[in-house]
């Protein structure tokens, strides 16, 4: 990729972290935390990362898509406090209400914990599509991606977040993200 692209790639994933910011958010409160990883050192550790987790989570496509992280110029990173509730009571989290969430033994399951407000989620996914629009826009090509997210979180590169996705980015004359294959042991 050369540099002048390279460059626009990075420019595009700084625009995605204002759609990502700027989302709507359910009752007003916000939050989401959005990260930019540009620097090569960074992404190759997060790509490490992924594949050390492909083997303790026992997710081998973690490691075909730390392939892709490699290949990628940039990588977004959009978390959210699940563990926080909204105050809803609304028992989408599966509890009758948010005082019973707060009380909730949080559990670990591979990658997250939970149990999780609802509502914090839609607020990830409504600002992962604000991202994801954006590069579309700009045609720059990407992938939400589960694994770049548990493993960000892994890393420490959110600070007040317990679920995150990682949003991979590049420009090359075909999309790295599809027609993927698993990653030869």
């Amino acid at each position: 990729m050369s540099r002048q692209i390279g460059e626009a790639v990075i420019e595009a994933a700084k625009l995605m972290l204002v759609s990502a910011r700027t989302a709507p958010k359910t009752r007003g409160l916000d939050d989401v935390e959005v990260a930019l990883i540009s620097d090569r050192e960074k992404i190759e550790k997060l790509a490490r990362k992924m594949e050390e987790l492909a083997t303790s989570l026992e997710f081998e496509f973690f490691a075909r898509d730390a392939d892709n992280v490699r290949r990628s110029e940039a990588v977004v990173l959009i978390g959210v406090k699940a563990s926080k509730p909204k105050d809803l009571d609304c028992g989408g989290c599966g509890f009758p209400g948010c005082e019973e969430f707060r009380k909730a033994r949080r559990g670990r399951g591979k990658g997250y914990s939970g149990p999780s407000c609802v509502f914090q989620l839609m607020d990830l996914g409504i600002a992962v599509g604000s991202a994801v629009k954006t590069a579309s826009i700009l045609n720059v090509d990407n992938r939400v991606m589960f694994s770049a997210g548990v493993a960000a979180l892994e890393l420490g590169l959110l600070e007040n977040s317990d679920i995150a996705l990682g949003i991979p980015l590049s420009a090359y004359g075909k999309n790295i993200y599809f027609d993927r294959k698993p990653k030869k042991s």
